[in-house]
């Protein structure tokens, strides 16, 4: 009996083998991506249907007028081919097909939307494939990469941002922008509320400015290599390079600055002196103190703010007085 357990053990682990090798084999097997296929299908909208044009679709039903006239004037609207004199883009473009929902249109009776791409229903991945049909051309190499960007990956599609109908200003402006990020991003909202902060909520600032929300390999969609880059394209007293530099933050001004908001002054994450004794030791200065009442010399020592002696903190190229740049004091 003790013999058949251990030979029915053996054939239950070697099929338990078999069948391990065998899904092993079946993941190393080159596969196209399907999701990505499936998107495609649904944008090729409805077979049954037939291109008609945009006059052909707003003659029959009136309801959109506004909407067409607002997306004439925009940006997709106002581009004709030169050799048809046709839009490049209509209706159609990003509908679908719109035979069958004018088929018992009337002046009464709107057309039949159900024939239509049910867009608003399409994940955020298949709402962009509509979008970077046109948009991932050369015209638009920010966009080339939007499928590996961080917004992608986090299912924000073109639709969360851009609202084609909403007149014919298409593209977001300085007030626009804030009010859309800032609904995803309520960390930078509350920062940008802080004492000290960069002019974005009075619209000198745009995002935009500094973050790239399209594609972007550097760190938080930054529009530089580093976070110097990008600040001191506005800040260049800062560039440098100097000939004495303050070590370790030569590269990353967020080392001491958070660059939305902060309750210290210019955008300091930690109020002097106690953000530059993270780093550096702390030392006394001594001073008279002439208040007392029995109107004797007595030492006090006390801190105050270490860019009132050290003045040059971000780099300089003039020695202090002990001939040393160590000090970056001038």
């Amino acid at each position: 009996m003790f013999s058949r357990l251990i030979l029915l053990s053996a054939i239950i682990g070697s099929v338990a083998l078999v069948a391990a090798c065998t899904d092993l084999a079946a993941l190393r097997v080159s596969r196209p991506i399907a999701p990505i296929q499936d998107y495609e299908t649904f944008l090729v909208g409805n077979l049954e249907a037939d291109y008609v044009g945009d006059e052909n679709c707003l003659k029959s039903c009136h309801t959109h007028d506004k909407l067409a006239k607002d997306f004439k004037l925009s940006i997709h609207g106002e581009q004709i081919s030169a050799e048809t004199g046709l839009p490049l883009v209509n209706c159609e473009s990003c509908h679908g097909p719109g035979s069958l929902a004018i088929a018992n249109a009337t002046e009464k009776k709107i057309c039949d939307f159900k024939t239509l791409l049910p867009l608003d229903e399409f994940p955020a991945q298949a709402q962009a494939m509509l979008c970077l049909k046109c948009h991932s051309a050369a015209s638009t190499p920010n966009l080339v990469n939007w499928n590996s960007s961080i917004h992608a990956m986090n299912d924000v599609s073109c639709f969360s941002c851009h609202k084609l109908h909403m007149g014919p200003q298409q593209k977001l402006g300085r007030h626009e922008q804030q009010e859309v990020c800032e609904g995803c991003h309520l960390t930078v909202k509350m920062e940008f509320a802080q004492f000290s902060h960069h002019p974005v909520p009075e619209h000198k600032m745009a995002c935009t400015d500094c973050h790239d929300p399209h594609n972007s390999s550097n760190s938080t969609n930054l529009k530089g290599m580093q976070v110097k880059a990008v600040c001191t394209r506005c800040h260049m007293e800062y560039q440098g390079p100097f000939v004495y530099e303050h070590a370790d933050v030569t590269e990353d001004c967020t080392n001491c600055h958070n660059p939305h908001g902060s309750p210290n002054n210019n955008l300091l994450t930690v109020n002097q002196p106690f953000l530059c004794m993270q780093c550096h030791a702390g030392h006394h200065g001594q001073r008279s103190d002439q208040g007392s009442l029995d109107n004797t010399s007595m030492k006090q020592a006390f801190f105050t703010r270490c860019t009132d002696c050290h003045t040059s903190i971000h780099g300089s190229d003039i020695p202090t007085v002990h001939g040393r740049g160590g000090f970056i004091a001038r």
